[in-house]
């Protein structure tokens, strides 16, 4: 459909001067640590170094041969005890004993060998970053095991297989003492982590940032309402307590931010809802006065390395019992069920989890403006980057990355990057989660496809948005390729479907234009979007997983829309918007059912001259001339005044074909 331009936002200069001077105010008052995320000197996801682990592997061996540890095997997950997707530095356990730094994979170490389990997304980073130490497993490929039935399955009989707790998931573990009794052999939980030990004193600790207050008026819903839901939760089960562990739940519940994990405003806490208090664990030198008073006579706080004591008194005092269980989401690490004890907890969905993705009014509008905002800074970046190299300066891919991000940082109520940008050229991008090394990169060219996959977060929202240009000549595979993915995206976006479907139905909607001609992408096609929280958030996604069919997708949720292709060794496309879900209009309303389909937030150009007008239906080529007046006039009264190179550009990439 058109869109008419509101005078609400006719002109940058007077949109959200009080909220700009706020997210002021705040950067100032939170860490230098999260403020540094406008630039991506410190983002540290390097793409192509290799490091030598042999005396790390060494030192890890001679602990497993102690008589304290004992195990001939030691698992070392990505994961934090909060199941972070981006650790802290000091949580990097995998990343420090393999040197693979992606933020998905699994080392399993045995007495002898060095194992990396990792998906699709980070095969070729894999291979450059791993030493000759370690076997690569390819995840997904036809007979290459996961890491789980690696160890029940490809191991030897009889074995002790040490794991620190707080580290997998309790039902993971379960399933996996399960199928290792079939073989006599046993999952250890340790109470020390050997990868500490090994890494010593240069391990970093553990970042303890300010806390911060995210007003009502960006959460769109008082935390006591919050807790009161979740209340209703609990007594649908009759339970005494909700453990919240995952840290963007913790942060969301509480209407609280931080800057203690890199691109997430979150912070290193628990927290416990009882039927009639709450109690928060977390380093109290992070809270100042304004989050005490926030947080008032609802919320206790009481130190975060209590958190599992605790948990232990509320066993032993029998407040929480087996008629009277405790929830736990289906994230919970395995040392919090045994300190509740098992017969004390129910696990489940995340109740917290299943609130948080369904966004509220104010979170929606949110998510708009925040965009608008951000397609901004994109226009800006891509007219600078496409002016630089017409008249023939160099730019390689780490400075397109900062200057992005210096786009960003000039835009009202933002707060930092949402992620590692994926700023790629060439062969580079077709490594699916590459980031560029400010010390080794490759020059961006007129000659190579370029992907820029990237994000800002704002008081108001998280943006994640993926381009792929190409500023000189693309080649005919290049052009159709590109036009596939293009196809795919509409498709997406312009799906209609009953209540009740999953992402794992509506997957196939952007992979079939694809399949017409042989080609598919190794990664989902959409996750869960926070709103000023994680860019991944579950439960809702869209891929070929099936987890992804346990959650229906619902009105209010946001996800992204980023089918792809990736020739190895030549180049790679993605094209990526956030969209929310919302009921729609149908001439019919069969069985009484509701229907659903996507509203897209993301306005930037997709590149016309990389597309084969000749594959695209008449639908399809009135879809990207109605979606390039949409970013027009959305994006273009930002740029009148300010920047009219920019918007030059963007008139010139939105013109209709």
């Amino acid at each position: 459909m058109w869109y008419r331009w509101s005078s609400t936002f006719s002109c940058r200069a007077h949109v959200y001067p009080y909220r700009h001077h706020l997210a002021s105010t705040l950067r100032d008052s939170i860490s230098t640590k999260f403020r540094s995320t406008s630039s991506i000197t410190d983002m540290g996801a390097i793409g192509r170094q290799t490091i030598n682990t042999t005396q790390r592997l060494k030192g890890l061996r001679e602990l497993m041969r102690k008589p304290e540890f004992d195990v001939k095997v030691f698992v070392v997950p990505s994961e934090d005890e909060h199941f972070s997707e981006y650790p802290a530095e000091a949580d990097k356990r995998r990343g420090f004993i393999s040197g693979f730094n992606g933020s998905a994979g699994c080392a399993v170490v045995t007495l002898k060998d060095a194992f990396l389990f990792t998906d699709g997304r980070y095969f070729l980073q894999a291979e450059q970053q791993l030493d000759k130490n370690w076997t690569l497993m390819k995840q997904g490929l036809p007979d290459v095991p996961t890491w789980q039935e690696f160890l029940s399955k490809h191991l030897e009989e009889g074995i002790r297989i040490g794991i620190d707790p707080t580290l997998i998931v309790a039902n993971e573990a379960e399933s996996l003492r399960k199928s290792l009794r079939t073989r006599d052999s046993e999952l250890v939980t340790l109470t020390q982590n050997p990868v500490d030990i090994v890494w010593g004193t240069e391990r970093p600790q553990r970042p303890k940032n300010k806390v911060f207050v995210l007003a009502t008026e960006y959460a769109g819903e008082q935390f006591s309402t919050k807790l009161k839901r979740i209340r209703g939760e609990m007594a649908k089960k009759n339970a005494a307590a909700t453990v919240v562990t995952l840290l963007d739940e913790v942060a969301w519940l509480l209407n609280l931010r931080g800057s203690d994990i890199d691109f997430n405003p979150v912070f290193f806490a628990y927290a416990i809802v009882m039927r009639d208090f709450a109690v928060l664990f977390v380093d109290k030198s992070q809270l100042d006065d304004s989050v005490k008073t926030h947080l008032g006579q609802e919320v206790s706080i009481r130190p975060y390395e209590d958190f599992l004591s605790y948990l232990r008194s509320l066993a032993t005092d029998s407040l929480v019992k087996t008629d009277e269980p405790v929830l736990l989401g289906d994230k919970t690490n395995l040392a919090v069920v045994e300190a509740l004890g098992e017969e004390n907890v129910i696990i489940m969905p995340s109740p917290v989890a299943a609130l948080k993705a369904i966004k509220n009014p104010i979170e929606i509008e949110g998510f708009r403006r925040c965009h608008i905002r951000d397609g901004v800074a994109l226009a800006r970046y891509f007219a600078w980057l496409e002016q630089r190299l017409n008249s023939g300066e160099k730019v390689d891919e780490y400075q397109g990355a900062e200057q992005l991000a210096k786009f960003r940082s000039e835009l009202d109520n933002f707060m930092g990057l949402s992620f590692t940008a994926i700023s790629s050229v060439g062969p580079n991008a077709a490594i699916i989660h590459y980031s560029p090394d400010p010390n080794d990169c490759t020059m961006i060219t007129k000659d190579e496809i370029y992907l820029c996959d990237s994000g800002g977060q704002y008081l108001d929202g998280t943006t994640d948005v993926t381009r792929t240009w190409h500023f000189g000549v693309p080649s005919d595979d290049e052009k159709r390729a590109f036009t596939r993915v293009l196809q795919g995206h509409i498709a997406m976006d312009a799906a209609i479907f009953p209540t009740g479907t999953t992402g794992y139905i509506v997957d196939s909607f952007a992979r079939r234009p694809l399949w017409e001609d042989g080609l598919d992408y190794r990664h989902g096609t959409g996750h869960g979007v926070g709103h000023f929280l994680n860019v991944h958030e579950g439960p809702q996604g869209i891929g070929t997983r099936i987890a992804y069919n346990s959650t229906a997708l619902k009105p209010g949720m946001t996800v992204s829309n980023e089918p792809g292709y990736y020739a190895d060794g030549k180049w790679g496309i993605r094209i990526e918007n956030v969209v929310v879900v919302r009921e729609v209009s149908t001439p019919y309303n069969f069985g009484g059912v509701k229907y659903l389909g996507f509203e897209h937030v993301t306005v930037c150009p997709i590149q016309t001259t990389l597309v084969d007008l000749s594959l695209l239906t008449t639908n399809e080529r009135a879809w990207l001339n109605n979606y390039h007046r949409e970013v027009f006039l959305k994006v273009a009264p930002y740029l009148e005044g300010s920047d009219e190179v920019a918007l030059e550009w963007l008139r010139r990439r939105c013109a209709p074909v």
